[in-house]
């Protein structure tokens, strides 16, 4: 019996022995399979960082491209409304001057409508009219200024309001 047991337990130790070089090999085996799997991983994770990081470059450049571009378009639209809004002030000097010597002979027209005449009648009349041409030259006075107030605030509405179609078409356009 104890040949029995002796060979029971060496039968038992070769099993163990097999069982644990076994798991020894599959353990290994395991290890290198997850390390190359790893390695793997980490070469698809780095082309793909590789890749966003191009692509992120690339997207970057291209904003920061049509940012200047939009900036460039809306300078040149300031620009513009400038020398629009110098030219109607031009403007409106040059007509304030033509008004203002226009206003001027009106008023001289006013003064010397009064005539001297023997005729006392024909003097109180010509005093009525001289005032009647006094009033309509101070109101053709007040007119013309008016006009001209109105004219620089329009024109200068209408530089504003081309100004803003501009800046939009210029920032929406690509």
């Amino acid at each position: 019996m104890t040949d029995l047991r002796a060979t029971l337990l060496a039968y038992a130790l070769g099993v163990a022995a097999a069982s644990g070089l076994a798991w020894w090999g599959l353990s290994s085996a395991y290890g290198r399979g997850e390390a190359a799997a790893d390695m793997r991983w980490k070469a698809q994770w780095a082309d793909q960082e590789t890749l966003q990081a191009k692509g992120l470059a690339a997207a970057t450049t291209a904003n920061r491209t049509e940012e200047q571009r939009r900036q460039a378009a809306i300078n040149q639209v300031a620009n513009d409304a400038k020398q629009q809004q110098v030219a109607a002030v031009v403007d409106a000097t040059a007509a304030d001057a033509a008004g203002q010597r226009v206003r001027d002979q009106a008023g001289k027209l006013a003064a010397g409508a009064s005539c001297t005449a023997g005729d006392s009648g024909a003097t109180r009349r010509s005093q009525a009219a001289t005032r009647a041409a006094m009033v309509l030259s101070d109101l053709f006075q007040r007119a013309d200024a008016r006009a001209g107030e109105l004219a620089r605030a329009y024109d200068a509405g209408r530089i504003a309001g081309l100004a803003c179609e501009a800046a939009y078409a210029a920032l929406k356009s690509k």
